[in-house]
């Protein structure tokens, strides 16, 4: 057995393309949801990669799960944090359940599921975690206050949580896409999907798998050098 990586938000989307993508690099994989048992049963079925469910917002949830996943499959070596909501409208009409709901899913679940596994990492040398932040954490974004504070809070988090654990053998790094071709985005009006394609410089969406290969890398021995850093996957929307 490989060693085990688990990703959260992991059977759909960007995510299930990171957990099929590690199992193909020869990781055993488990990969966390947070509430559509359909699509997950069929996603197990279809990779043979088990799931587990809990709520990455709840802080007692996420020490639950990963103990279920220890106790399966082994010690988490590495952690990736891909789960994550929107609730999108300008601030002026924002409610405080909004705000709320976006920053403990997308931001307060890095501590959730960073804590419980990383006196482990410690103890043993090595860790590899990988947060998936968002174009619009680096550059803002009208109508997502929200999510845009989150995902920069994300990369806030990676580089101090790396400061603090690189002599630990521990890399923790950040990965921020841009507008990538999930059936989600495929599902937007086909000229609002026009739009956005023209204001990307290499003129096509990403794909899934171009994020899942990021994530591979980064998970890799060969990525130990490489710490506290955020890798810019938007076809040259937005450069830092």
């Amino acid at each position: 057995m490989g060693r085990v990586a688990l990703v959260t938000g992991g059977s759909r989307g960007i995510g299930a393309a990171i957990s099929k993508g590690l199992k193909e690099a020869g990781y055993t994989v488990a990969a966390n949801y947070g509430g559509n048992d359909e699509v997950a049963g069929k996603f197990k079925d279809e990779t043979g990669i088990p799931v587990y469910k809990w709520d990455v917002s709840d802080h007692e949830a996420c020490a639950a799960g990963i103990a279920r996943v220890e106790a399966d499959l082994g010690p988490v070596e590495v952690l990736v944090n891909n789960a994550g909501i929107t609730r999108d409208t300008m601030f002026h009409k924002m409610t405080f359940d909004q705000w709320k709901a976006v920053i403990d899913t997308n931001l307060g679940s890095l501590f959730n599921m960073c804590r419980p596994v990383i006196e482990g990492m410690r103890e043993r040398g090595f860790g590899r975690i990988i947060n998936i932040s968002s174009i619009n954490g680096q550059k803002g974004q009208m109508g997502q206050t929200n999510y845009s504070a989150a995902k920069a809070g994300d990369i806030g988090f990676t580089k101090a949580l790396a400061q603090e654990n690189a002599r630990k053998g521990i890399t923790v790094n950040a990965i921020c896409p841009g507008y990538i071709g999930t059936e989600m985005v495929r599902a937007v009006p086909e000229k609002v999907l026009e739009s956005i394609i023209g204001g990307i410089p290499v003129a096509r969406l990403g794909e899934p798998e171009e994020i899942a290969r990021c994530v591979a890398f980064l998970a890799s021995d060969e990525s130990g050098f490489i710490t506290g850093s955020t890798i810019s996957a938007n076809g040259g929307q937005f450069m830092m």
